[in-house]
């Protein structure tokens, strides 16, 4: 899948991305820490890929379109079909390319695509309260603050309390309801 935007597309990670992915991984840590925790080596990859294998979580990495560098990426996470049409979404820059607006265009055509091709009603993304750059996209975006869910996800070592934000289709996306279930 390729997503247009003036910038950058969106296309699907696969395990040929594996070492450009550690490697950006890497040399983002200082960027990503207490915030995410990717995988950095060929192992950690490895197994965190299988978790696209069903279907129920889908990965993408956000391409500069001159270049062809991965700015970032964006997953999918824990898709929700019949009377929810809803999933999380979890989205890191790359420090090569971070604060260059690449993130933005590459959430904004993740949800595009959800609303659209997956039909999806809802997108939620959870976010550590310090972690203005990525709460500042949130907001860009039109998701909603809806709440804190202390002690939510264990990330680098400890519980780690999340904010709640959420976009719902707005109607230019919203599917024909008369159309028939993906």
């Amino acid at each position: 899948m390729s997503e247009l935007s003036s910038r950058v597309e969106l296309r699907p990670l696969t395990l040929s991305d594996e070492d450009e992915f550690c490697s950006l991984v890497r040399a983002s840590a200082e960027l990503h820490l207490p915030w995410m925790q990717l995988p950095s080596t060929p192992e950690e990859f490895r197994a965190w890929m299988r978790r696209f294998d069903d279907g129920a979580n889908l990965g993408f990495l956000v391409r500069v379109r001159e270049t062809g560098a991965a700015a970032g990426m964006v997953n999918i996470n824990s898709l929700i079909r019949g009377r929810y049409q809803g999933a999380s979404l979890g989205y890191a820059a790359f420090a090569p390319s971070a604060g260059r607006g690449y993130m933005t265009e590459g959430l904004a055509a993740t949800l595009r695509y959800a609303f659209t091709e997956l039909r999806l009603h809802r997108l939620e993304a959870s976010i550590q309260p310090g972690n203005e750059p990525s709460l500042a996209l949130a907001r860009r975006l039109g998701f909603r603050y809806e709440g804190l869910s202390p002690a939510y996800l264990y990330i680098d070592g400890a519980w780690r309390d999340h904010e709640r934000w959420s976009v719902t289709a707005p109607d230019p996306w919203r599917p024909d309801p008369s159309l028939p279930e993906v």
